[in-house]
């Protein structure tokens, strides 16, 4: 049985020229690729929106990475704001390309920006690859519906129902896993507060829940649908992403999500 590898959405905040309002966006405004809209300014953002009001209020992994690079970067330059600037430089470089990077003169020319915020970038890239490459490079890495049928084995023969939440980094790799609730799964038993808790306490970019059916059967019901959907949208309120909902036995698994996609 195949399995689709899971992709981690980012949120970037942005204003619409054209009167639609505010929105959370997803996968196209990081790219810049949706026409008509501009990066808010963070003179007009309301206090609690501002990067570093999230960051202490919702922790590092609710913000953006627009969001991220404006507090690395502190202030904007002659030319642009520090949101301006932030999206700017994501935008013509990309998360993984620019946490490459190693020269800061170069940077600062290709870009455009000043040499000390070239060099923050810089330093921040080497030191973000240290502590990774310390910290994670051991750790299990959840690509697809495949790898999570595969890494809860021990799941296979629970006589009741368990749902379990794996947390993952942008990079793939398990940073916490942990059982969310022992029982017949229904909206009084999974509350999202449960589900997205240890992501926010944990730094994770998304969340794989995983639960078992000691039937043998890996069908979802429609409790299963109702609230994988629930918990979609309510990741979606803290930035953090429900990347799937797998159920699995022994011999077979079932991405709800996937499924509902194909749907």
């Amino acid at each position: 049985m195949s399995a689709k590898t899971y992709t981690m959405k980012d949120n970037d905040f942005i204003l619409s020229h054209f009167g639609k309002g505010l929105s959370w966006g997803g996968e196209e405004n990081v790219s810049g690729s949706t026409q008509g809209d501009y990066v808010l300014k963070l003179k007009d953002m309301p206090d609690e929106k501002k990067p570093r009001e999230r960051l202490l209020s919702q922790g590092p992994a609710a913000l953006s990475s627009v969001e991220l690079l404006a507090i690395i970067l502190s202030s904007g330059s002659k030319k642009e704001g520090v949101m301006e600037l932030a999206s700017r430089v994501l935008k013509e470089y990309g998360d993984q390309t620019l946490i490459g990077k190693t020269d800061a003169k170069s940077l600062s020319e290709t870009l455009d920006i000043p040499l000390g915020k070239a060099m923050q970038i810089v330093a921040c890239g080497e030191l973000g690859r240290r502590y990774f490459d310390r910290k994670y490079s051991d750790l299990p890495v959840i690509r697809n519906a495949q790898d999570v049928h595969e890494y809860v084995k021990d799941m296979y023969a629970l006589p009741k129902e368990h749902l379990r939440g794996i947390y993952l980094n942008t990079h793939h790799r398990i940073i916490h896993d942990e059982v969310i609730s022992i029982g017949t799964i229904n909206s009084n038993i999974v509350h999202p507060r449960e589900v997205f808790r240890p992501a926010i306490q944990y730094g994770a970019a998304g969340v794989v829940l995983v639960h078992n059916h000691p039937s043998g059967e890996v069908v979802p019901s429609q409790a299963d649908i109702e609230i994988t959907k629930q918990l979609i949208e309510a990741g979606k309120m803290v930035g953090i992403n429900l990347i799937d909902h797998v159920i699995v036995s022994a011999e077979k698994f079932t991405s709800i999500i996937a499924n509902q996609h194909a749907q």
